[in-house]
């Protein structure tokens, strides 16, 4: 193990950029969810919001890479308990966050599923009672 000060310490840092990533999406869609959901509170408080986004991804994002840098600190107990537990909470964490956030927005769970027949978009009908798109200049229209 003559190298696992350097090792440590790129292993670290790819947990930090790993963090903030993942976690960086994850608050990127609530974010964008939240200014859908809640327009005029979001607007009102847009700056404060994405200050706490950006202060939450950032700080664990770093905790995340300074608990690896000391999980790694022992050559002879590898992996160490804590980097497997910090790995998998970083891991888990946005996968966490973007699965409550669609079960608190309705959208189920992970894997999307089509829309009820209640949601599925409407086409426009024109007063004759016939979809706008078979009007009189569309190719369907002679058929």
């Amino acid at each position: 193990m003559l190298h696992l000060d350097a090792f440590r310490l790129v292993i670290a840092g790819c947990a930090v950029l790993s963090g903030l990533v993942l976690n960086g999406l994850a608050a990127w869609w609530l974010l964008r969810l939240a200014s859908i959901r809640a327009a005029a509170l979001y607007l009102e408080y847009r700056v404060w919001v994405i200050g706490v986004a950006v202060l939450v991804v950032g700080l664990t994002a770093a905790a995340g890479g300074y608990l690896t840098y000391l999980g790694l600190r022992d050559p002879r107990h590898l992996p160490d308990a804590l980097s497997m537990v910090v790995a998998s909470v970083m891991l888990l964490l946005p996968f966490a966050v973007t699965f409550a956030g669609r079960r608190i927005v309705g959208r189920g769970g992970i894997i999307p599923f089509s829309e009820p027949a209640s949601r599925q978009v409407q086409r426009p009908i024109s007063p004759s009672g016939r979809s706008l798109r078979e009007g009189p200049t569309s190719p369907q229209a002679g058929k």
